[in-house]
């Protein structure tokens, strides 16, 4: 029996002539063995006229052109020299304060300030706010903590309100492992700023707040207490400013996607120079973990309200006493406005400083001291920022003209919030309302006419209007019964408005709202 595999005669003619050593079928297999082995055993190397295979090891060339590579640069310096600043800050509360925390620990729950809802409602990075505390020891004893940062070398540092709310003992544990005892200075609720001392302190490692804000981009690097695992530094980058996260008037919030978890509140997030750029306060966390999205106290904040804790323990505003809104594009278009910016004063509060000085309502605030309003918020932060008594110029756009007021602030007061009651009235078709006279409805005050209800399919509803809001005045003029009412938006649709503005109180507080007008 003859095997064809080994003879020659069962080979094509064309196949046997000039056969070489290895066949291109067995060089391409070659080539891959070798390739997937990394080439560990042997390299190439090039001399004049083709390549060789030299037995020099491939991993030591790859290592060459590694070392030779440019190399990221770290934070280690930057740590280094700034997280002996940073405390773990940990508080111990009695039997009211864990009484109101097993109250306000209910899910569906909306009472208690708005930081305190906000983490409720999307997770804190704390030391958290009451009902988000650990329990330990007897019965009503709570624990909790946070981070903070010194800010002088005798022992002065900042965290946050909601860190040290209702403490009864607070300790502050410092980098190198000591402990020591605080006592708070003062706290501003409206901020989450607190100003705590610990005693006994002298020459400390303290941080240095920066002059301004980071820009969006910028690298920060956050340093704090999560999870009580005291000193650890995460970093990350700017990601949004002027963050608003509805916890007040002063919301300003710089927001960082460093990863930011429990116990990292009052921490401070530095910049690539090792200064305080932002204070720790809130995350957004379905979960209660980190997501990527934290929100940061900007520095010039915490300098002015810090300052004033350390002066008096207590923090003052200025008050212009005005209710304002923001100009939408409708109210902009109501009132000739070419740019939706600026703060619409809806109501100017009687024997305020605005009042007194001829500002009323409908007028729109364009800047302070010169600097450009662009919103409502930016109103409030900027007149927040001023202490009481301070001199002030306005730029105020009044029946169309452009004005400039000055007046001297008041101290920001109190407010309270009442509601009007519901009453049968009349209809105005064009809006989806039932209106009737303010002064038929009891505690619904003389002016205007109560809103009594409203139809959930028309324009005023999706505008917000609601059972018991006053109508005090239509396209600039006041009403005083659904007649009027009716005439003002029969007038404004006979001049083609698309449109129409009204003043509102809902409560103690008024705004206007521009409510399309329907073909009723």
């Amino acid at each position: 029996m003859t095997d064809h595999r080994s003879d020659p005669s069962s080979v094509p003619f064309n196949s046997r002539a000039r056969r070489p050593l290895f066949t291109a079928r067995k060089i391409a297999l070659m080539a891959s063995v070798v390739a997937g082995l990394g080439v560990a055993a042997i390299g190439l190397d090039s001399f004049p006229g083709g390549f060789g295979i030299v037995s020099s090891p491939a991993h030591a060339q790859v290592n060459n052109d590694v070392s030779k590579a440019a190399q990221p640069t770290g934070f280690a310096d930057i740590v280094q020299r700034v997280k002996p600043s940073v405390i773990s800050v940990k508080v111990t509360m009695g039997d009211k304060a864990a009484d109101a925390s097993d109250r306000s620990d209910e899910g569906s729950d909306q009472s208690g300030p708005p930081m305190e809802r906000f983490f409720r409602q999307f997770g804190g990075p704390e030391g958290t706010p009451p009902g988000m505390r650990n329990h330990h020891g007897g019965h009503g004893v709570m624990m909790g903590q946070g981070s903070g940062f010194f800010i002088s070398p005798d022992g002065y540092a900042v965290t946050n309100n909601h860190v040290v709310d209702g403490a009864d003992k607070v300790e502050v544990t410092t980098d190198d492992g000591k402990t020591y005892s605080a006592k708070v200075i003062g706290t501003d609720k409206r901020t989450d700023l607190a100003l705590i001392k610990v005693e006994g302190g002298a020459d400390l490692p303290f941080a240095k707040l920066a002059a301004g804000k980071p820009r969006i981009g910028d690298w920060v690097l956050a340093v704090g207490n999560p999870f009580g695992l005291g000193g650890t530094v995460t970093a990350g980058i700017v990601s949004a400013s002027g963050r608003d996260i509805g916890n007040g008037p002063y919301d300003d919030f710089i927001q960082i996607d460093a990863p930011v978890n429990k116990g990292n509140s009052g921490g401070p997030a530095f910049n690539m120079q090792g200064e305080v750029v932002g204070v720790n306060t809130a995350i957004y966390s379905p979960s209660g973990g980190s997501v990527g999205i934290a929100f940061s106290i900007p520095a010039p904040t915490v300098k002015n309200v810090i300052a004033q804790l350390k002066d008096k323990g207590t923090v003052s505003r200025g008050w212009i006493g005005v209710q304002i809104q923001p100009v939408t594009q409708d109210i902009a278009d109501s009132l000739g406005l070419t740019k939706a910016e600026g703060a619409l004063v809806s109501e100017p509060q009687a024997n305020g400083p605005a009042a007194e000085a001829g500002i009323e309502s409908g007028d729109v605030i364009t800047s302070v001291n010169g600097e450009t309003v662009k919103d409502a918020r930016e109103l409030s932060r900027t007149i927040g920022s001023l202490a009481p008594g301070n001199s002030i110029k306005l730029n105020v756009l009044h029946k169309g003209k452009d004005e400039a007021v000055n007046l001297t602030l008041g101290q920001l007061p109190a407010t309270q919030e009442a509601n009007a009651d519901p009453a049968h009235g009349s209809d105005v078709p064009r809006l989806g309302l039932t209106v009737a006279p303010a002064s038929l409805v009891a505690g619904a005050g003389k002016n205007g006419v109560v809103v009594t209800d409203v139809d959930p399919k028309s324009a005023a509803a999706e505008r917000g209007f609601k059972e018991g809001d006053v109508i005090l005045e239509v396209a600039g003029k006041s009403v005083a019964n659904p007649s009027d009412v009716r005439e003002a938006v029969k007038t404004a649709h006979a001049d083609n408005k698309n449109n129409v503005l009204m003043r509102v109180r809902s409560g103690n507080t008024s705004h206007y709202v521009a409510v399309p007008l329907g073909n009723g």
